[in-house]
């Protein structure tokens, strides 16, 4: 069986082989888990990032991810010489409380998380379908606390829903994990220390 990262390296390859670089909408939960695959990515895909994140809690939190993401999309653009930009969607926790409050004592990487991630994931489809992006990927798969697997598995679903491409990925590997550290020390970014939600920090 083909795991997610020999997947992720069949799309690069294919990629490649356009001579050109696609449009991908790539939704970000925060900068550190961005750092990697921009790095990766950037020689192949014209990137947007998507930030709807309104699972972050509280939102002085929500605004310390969205501010280093910017500041860190500043700098890459600046010494990689691309252009990448940021979309940010409204803010909205009480919406999204609604959603997850129903699954609040499952555990961290239970349903209410794959619930999180199929609400934002849907988003990012939505979004990249209204304006014409030819693939959708995440970053969340470069978090050691995420289920990457479950990640890709709704990612492929959504993909036949949209009819958009998808970008299966698993970031943490080949040494991801390692050059997000380095680049996330760099530059002294903020790491947070809990997912996101409310129930996630009670946990911590």
């Amino acid at each position: 069986m083909i795991n997610s990262y020999q997947k992720e390296q069949i799309i690069l390859d294919k990629v490649k082989r356009l001579g050109y670089k696609p449009s991908l909408l790539l939704h970000s939960c925060c900068g550190p888990c961005s750092t990697y695959p921009l790095t990766l990515l950037k020689d192949y895909f014209d990137i947007t990032i998507f930030f709807n994140n309104s699972n972050i809690y509280p939102e002085t939190e929500y605004n310390k991810r969205l501010n280093t993401l910017i500041d860190y999309v500043n700098i890459f653009n600046k010494e990689n010489s691309t252009n990448i930009k940021i979309i940010e969607q409204v803010y909205d926790y009480e919406g999204y409380k609604e959603i997850l409050y129903p699954r609040r004592f499952d555990k961290e990487n239970g349903c209410r998380c794959k619930l999180c991630y199929v609400t934002r994931m849907k988003e990012a489809f939505e979004f990249a379908k209204e304006h014409n992006f030819e693939y959708c990927g995440t970053v969340m798969s470069m978090s050691r606390q995420k289920d990457e697997q479950a990640i890709n598995k709704i990612g492929t679903v959504l993909e036949k829903m949209y009819d958009i491409k998808f970008l299966v990925a698993n970031f943490k590997k080949k040494g991801g994990q390692e050059i997000r550290e380095e680049i996330v020390n760099k530059y002294n970014m903020y790491d947070q220390i809990y997912c996101g939600c409310e129930y996630s920090i009670k946990e911590k």
